[in-house]
């Protein structure tokens, strides 16, 4: 997908809403597990319920794969089902070199045909360049999480003065551009979404943790937002287990369209209509 086609699709549905599609066994309604694939059926359902409100899919691999083959044909099977109008984002946070990252790049854009892939930068430019020479596909590097250990390397200083997360999105702007490259920057951490539109003012931020972690979606927008909107926001937990019941994907769709109504107004403020 071209940003030009992201761009139009927020602009179409005044939605900036990224699903995370996270199907944990032992969290879905009950009876659904006697469906021959449960997990895909889950999927199916939230995506029926959600598609209208939403421009972006990011299913979590790990989800998948500690499942085993099972969990891969079901991740096959969910993103076939997804809307081809819509974004999808392959969670799966890879970082190799070399031929590695070629494969890594070849499994995810050309098997599976996701548009999109969060890769980690730690190993450089080589570890993330194989990723970038596909026409139309993105990379979304991690730059700025919101767990407790992101300070453990992110916030060190470097010679510069600039700390880690600083250094990494000013270097990575040299390897890709804002047609093929986006940023994880965690909503928790509204206050360095401002900073971090300064540094990277034409990029999309990919943005976790909007709802069961606490991110403010208003605060995001006004820090985070440039004229072509710039952001996914995801929601995961607060939309997919918005109800435990059989009424879960009923229950989807009113938190999605609940978001979905905010962005837009959001939107409209901001003259990204």
């Amino acid at each position: 997908m071209t940003r030009a086609q992201l761009v139009e699709q927020i602009r179409k549905k005044g939605s900036y809403l990224c699903v995370g599609l996270d199907p944990d066994l032992s969290k879905i309604p009950a009876h659904l597990l006697a469906s021959p694939d449960p997990v895909f059926e889950f999927n199916k359902q939230i995506i029926d319920a959600t598609h209208e409100y939403c421009v972006a899919y990011k299913p979590n691999l790990a989800f998948y794969e500690a499942l085993g083959p099972k969990g891969w044909e079901s991740l096959q099977k969910t993103i076939e089902y997804i809307p081809k109008d819509l974004f999808t984002i392959a969670d799966a946070k890879r970082g190799d070199i070399g031929n590695t990252a070629s494969l890594y790049a070849k499994a995810f854009f050309e098997r599976m045909n996701f548009d999109s892939i969060t890769v980690a930068p730690y190993m450089g430019e080589d570890s993330v360049k194989p990723f970038l020479e596909f026409k139309n596909k993105w990379v979304v590097l991690l730059v700025h999480t919101s767990n407790p250990g992101s300070a453990d390397f992110q916030l060190l200083e470097s010679k510069t003065g600039r700390k880690l997360y600083e250094e990494v999105i000013l270097k990575s702007q040299q390897w890709g551009t804002p047609e093929n490259m986006m940023y994880v920057v965690g909503a928790t951490r509204a206050d360095k979404i401002g900073e971090i539109r300064k540094l990277a003012p034409e990029h999309f931020f990919l943005v976790p943790g909007v709802g069961a972690q606490g991110g403010d979606l208003e605060e995001v927008s006004k820090m985070g937002m440039n004229k072509d909107c710039g952001l996914l926001v995801n929601s995961s937990r607060a939309i997919i287990y918005a109800s435990s019941g059989r009424d879960f994907a009923e229950a989807a769709k009113r938190e999605s369209q609940k978001l979905q109504l905010e962005m837009s107004k959001y939107l409209e403020q901001n003259g990204v209509t």
